[in-house]
């Protein structure tokens, strides 16, 4: 029987520096805490700094002696994406590891300080921008890896790049965070082609955590949240979905054990990909089209101003 992956088999990582954004809670807390204790320098890139500083403080209590640092990252403002890449360049000569994890669900239609709709500026576009500024430290870091959180949402992505803010299609708040997980996939795989190109040994690769317990969605004060609360979370814990560490378990693999395919995407190995261990997952055809991940790079480019790899 093969053996189940845990952060035990992790390979030592010392001496490296790795970015994980939304690192204040749920998977990127996890993630950070497993990355820096096994030795990497992780800066924890979050928007809110009094979260970021509790978050760092846990960091600290579960991994001592810890190499870990805060960077104030808000995702939804490219100003402040732009900020942080200045920042983290002046004053670091080399990015092993960029892990793209920050992520919002399901809220109401609004917009980005720059006009996107929110999870699409602040799930894809930000990313898209972020990783940009940081590919010259990126690829001068030999081994280097760009790792995208993703989602099993994805499936239910009806992505049309001539509307990504919701302008003419009706908004759901689920289409949106579906559209925005199925872009992360399609940002990937034209990411691990524009690297290929370039003859870069830089490795871009996406996992899920599928169902994991986290407090992404939006909390509401009625009836509903309390019955979820008390009937259909327990449950859900018990069988369905992975805690958040569990659910961190698939981006820790992709983001540092050998043989980690380009353009590659790694998931629970359990039901439906809801919970389990590392495993190479499925993932909607749509969200590696060729076509689709090069015009929806295009747009990115052109409303983020960011452009890179050409």
């Amino acid at each position: 029987m093969k053996q189940k992956w845990t952060t035990a088999q992790m390979p030592s990582q010392a001496g490296k520096t790795a970015i994980v954004t939304g690192a204040n809670s749920g998977l990127g807390l996890e993630t950070a805490i497993a990355l820096a204790g096994a030795g990497a320098r992780v800066i924890l890139a979050c928007r809110n700094p009094a979260k970021a500083a509790a978050a760092l403080d846990k960091l600290q209590a579960r991994a001592p002696g810890a190499d870990a640092s805060l960077m104030t990252l808000d995702l939804s403002s490219l100003a402040s994406v732009r900020a942080f890449a200045e920042d983290f360049k002046q004053s670091e000569g080399q990015l092993d590891l960029l892990v793209n994890n920050a992520g919002i669900l399901g809220v109401p239609l609004g917009h980005t300080t720059d006009g996107f709709e929110n999870h699409m500026g602040t799930n894809h576009l930000g990313h898209f921008a972020l990783t940009g500024l940081l590919m010259e430290r990126i690829l001068a870091t030999p081994g280097a890896r760009i790792i995208t959180v993703g989602s099993l949402g994805h499936w239910r992505g009806k992505l049309d790049v001539g509307d990504l803010n919701f302008e003419r299609t009706p908004y759901v708040p689920f289409a949106g965070y579906a559209n925005s997980k199925q872009a992360n996939l399609l940002f990937v795989t034209e990411l691990a082609r524009r690297l290929a190109a370039k003859g870069s040994g830089v490795i871009a690769a996406a996992a899920h955590p599928g169902g994991a317990d986290t407090t992404i969605k939006p909390r509401k004060d009625n009836f509903a949240q309390r019955f979820e609360d008390a009937v259909i979370a327990p449950i859900a814990r018990r069988w369905l979905i992975n805690s958040a560490a569990a659910g961190a378990l698939p981006t820790l693999y992709a983001a540092t054990m050998p043989g980690i395919e380009p353009d590659g995407y790694y998931g629970p190995d359990g039901f439906a990909g809801l919970r389990g261990y590392p495993a190479v997952a499925s993932r909607k055809r749509s969200s590696k089209d060729p076509e689709l991940a090069k015009r929806l790079w295009e747009a990115s480019a052109r409303l983020t101003g960011v452009s890179y790899l050409d």
